[in-house]
C-alpha cells in the first residue's frame, strides 16, 4: 500500500507534464520554437499520462519512464539546438531536473533503493 507521503510526488509530476505542455503558449515561445514547442508539447502530453497511471494504478516504471524523461529533457535544448532561446531551454531543463529527482529521492521509489543499496558503499573488494 502506497503512503500520502510518496503520492504528492505522482501528482507534483502530473502537473509538470500539464505545464510542459502548455508552456510554449503561455509563455509565448510556441511561435519563434518548433523544435522546443514539439518537444515541450509530446513530453508533456506523455508526462501527465503517465503520472496519471502511476497515481492511479502504482506503476512501478512509470517511475523510470520519468527518470528518463527527466534527463532527455535536461539535455533536449541542446540535442536539439534551442539551448540559444533562453525561456525555453531554462523551461525544459528546470521541469528535466525536477523529474529526475522526484524520480530519484521520492520513499519507496526503486531508484533510491538502487541508489542506497548500490551507490553508498566505500568499500573496495580485491
Amino acid at each position: 500500500m502506497r503512503t500520502a507521503v510518496a503520492r504528492w510526488q505522482d501528482w507534483v509530476s502530473f502537473a509538470a507534464g500539464l505545464w510542459l505542455a502548455l508552456s510554449p503558449w503561455i509563455c509565448g515561445y510556441a511561435d519563434e520554437q518548433p523544435a522546443a514547442t514539439g518537444n515541450a508539447a509530446f513530453m508533456g502530453i506523455a508526462l501527465a499520462i503517465t503520472a496519471h497511471f502511476q497515481a492511479s494504478l502504482d506503476a512501478r516504471s512509470a517511475r523510470w519512464l520519468h527518470f528518463a524523461a527527466g534527463a532527455w529533457l535536461a539535455v533536449a535544448p541542446f540535442v536539439l539546438a534551442f539551448g540559444e532561446a533562453l525561456i525555453p531551454a531554462l523551461n525544459c531543463i528546470a521541469v528535466g531536473t525536477l523529474l529526475m529527482a522526484l524520480a530519484t529521492f521520492s520513499p519507496d521509489k526503486d531508484l533510491g533503493k538502487w541508489k542506497w543499496r548500490h551507490g553508498s558503499s566505500s568499500r573496495v573488494d580485491l
